[in-house]
């Protein structure tokens, strides 16, 4: 996964992934924005969760660690749905 953006999406963020609403079990992808600062570790990027339910504008996310389940709370931005 790239640490830098392309010259021209440099410094932007798609406001559509911003206001996209997911739902209870939808699995997501996470994405790390670099555009967006938020406190995401680093080791979680790339990986695929469950979506458990949403905390104010952010979703609890659901991760599956070696055996054991942790939850993330993490901004839209960084989540993509998938297919």
């Amino acid at each position: 996964m790239s640490r830098q953006k392309s010259p021209r999406e440099k410094g932007k963020f798609k406001m559509s992934k911003m206001f996209h609403e997911y739902r209870d079990n939808d699995n997501v992808t996470i994405v790390r924005d670099t555009s967006v600062h938020t406190n995401l570790p680093k080791r979680i990027s790339g990986k695929t969760g469950k979506i458990i339910g949403k905390k104010g504008k952010f979703y609890i996310v659901e991760l599956k660690d070696f055996n054991m389940t942790k939850h993330f709370i993490i901004n839209a931005v960084n989540l993509k749905p998938v297919k």
